[in-house]
């Protein structure tokens, strides 16, 4: 029962090239991924757009408000702060980008012998 395995190699797996090749397609994609994902955009993104929301609400404060936080605008100073933290999330993000994927090695339109 075994000899009937050894009569069909060909069908039996991929090539190293096609393995080389999905590889090489799969790194690609997972570094766009973690472009796409890095952290510093989320936690920017949420800290810019929270820190806009805070700061809106400081800037509406009633008095009443204020002196319940013993003379202190506690939301307008929080966004501000929140605002600063996302911009500089999101500044960092434009001076040190991930690392673009490496070139391929061998590419995969030539054929490799």
């Amino acid at each position: 029962m075994t000899e009937h395995s050894d009569h069909h190699p060909e069908h039996s797996e991929y090539s190293e090239r096609d393995v080389q090749r999905e590889v090489t397609e799969l790194e690609g994609k997972s570094a766009t991924a973690a472009r796409l994902f890095d952290i510093r955009r989320i936690i920017g993104g949420l800290f810019v757009i929270y820190g806009v929301i805070v700061t809106i609400t400081g800037l509406t404060d009633s008095d009443a408000a204020i002196d319940k936080a013993e003379g202190v605008n506690i939301n307008l100073w929080t966004g501000l702060g929140m605002l600063l933290l996302g911009l500089f999330f999101l500044t960092w993000l434009k001076l040190r980008p991930t690392a673009p994927p490496p070139p391929d090695a061998v590419p995969a339109d030539e054929p490799r012998e």
